[in-house]
């Protein structure tokens, strides 16, 4: 049975991954949380070290850099049965957008992200909103189809006004709460909003 990666452990596999294909080393765990922008390497080696027990990585002791891709094991998961989702252009984390509707283009994801019930889609995100929740201006949200939400839910939000926003959603007594992950952005308040899907992954591209 396949070991389940977590957001954040597989951004870190993909940073690791990636910096190696371009420097031939692997990163120290400071690059790793530089790169992926965690203010604490002690988080970042906990991720590495579930990563090591999931098969994806390996230690290499006497090495500052101490860890190894396993190659086949990245290849592997990366082979797993994929789906081909509609890129619909950007989601507001921050102030609201327009939404979109027709594809710019098609990404591949792995078909476990998704259920198969629920197709989905993917948005860039716009704006810093969400930034402690790790979700930066760049990345990218793949969205579940659905309608409805409890609270807590990383969701796209369609206001009254008709621009879209991604926020996490709270049902309050009179009122339904957008919060930010951002300490210098306030909350959006609404009496209804449509809700379009629900946020089930992040990834990002490194340059």
């Amino acid at each position: 049975m396949a070991l389940v990666l977590y957001n954040r452990e597989r951004q870190v596999l993909e940073f690791v991954t990636q910096y190696v294909q371009r420097h031939g080393f692997a990163p120290t765990l400071i690059e790793i949380a530089n790169g992926l922008e965690l203010n604490a390497a002690s988080t970042i080696h906990e991720h590495i070290e579930r990563l090591i027990n999931k098969g994806y990585l390996k230690k290499t002791p006497g090495s500052e850099r101490g860890i190894e891709v396993i190659t086949d094991r990245v290849k592997s998961t990366a082979a797993e049965t994929a789906i081909e989702l509609p890129v619909l252009g950007y989601i507001a984390a921050g102030s609201p957008l327009e939404p979109h509707t027709d594809p710019n283009y098609y990404q591949s994801v792995p078909a476990s992200m998704l259920n198969a019930k629920k197709p989905g889609y993917i948005l860039q995100v716009k704006g810093a909103s969400l930034i402690e929740e790790g979700i930066r201006d760049g990345d990218f949200v793949i969205v579940q189809h659905q309608s409805e939400a409890k609270s807590g839910d990383l969701v796209v939000a369609v206001l009254p006004n008709g621009l879209a926003t991604l926020k996490r959603i709270f049902f309050e007594k009179d009122r339904i709460r957008l919060e930010p992950a951002n300490a210098a952005m306030t909350p959006i308040y609404a009496t209804h909003v449509k809700i379009q899907g629900k946020v089930v992954a992040v990834f990002r591209r490194f340059s």
